[in-house]
């Protein structure tokens, strides 16, 4: 059974940082690349963060680059979203994904196989 567990979210102000943590139960994970995807009310899921099966090569999308930043700790099956200097735009259902997708495709929801349930980040002014 797979199972990707997220935690780590929660009710900051503006500036502040969280750090979301998620636990994948997959097997052969170094095979996956991993993601964070959110989606916020009334808007489509929309890609954060990946990182390469050997965590080598990470992607940010343009509107959090400098300010978070993706690891994953295959000995302890996790993957983990440092964030920082959170802004309002940030607030949304933060969500963890697997894919074998290829590299080209990481930016894409569909590309995913497997997602956890979501935890909710909320940035207030």
């Amino acid at each position: 059974q797979v199972t990707l567990v997220e935690s780590g979210g929660g009710l900051v102000q503006v500036g502040a940082s969280l750090r979301l943590s998620c636990v994948v139960s997959l097997r052969n994970l170094n095979g996956y690349t991993l993601a964070w995807f959110r989606q916020a009310p009334g808007q489509e899921r929309e890609f954060v963060a990946a990182v390469s099966r050997n965590g080598g090569t990470t992607r940010l999308a343009d509107s959090v680059k400098g300010r978070f930043t993706m690891s994953r700790d295959n000995t302890k099956s996790t993957l983990y979203l440092q964030m920082n200097n959170l802004q309002s735009d940030d607030t949304a259902v933060y969500y963890c994904a697997a894919s074998r997708t290829i590299w080209s495709q990481v930016e894409v929801a569909t590309s995913y196989n497997y997602w956890g349930q979501g935890t909710q980040v909320t940035v207030s002014s």
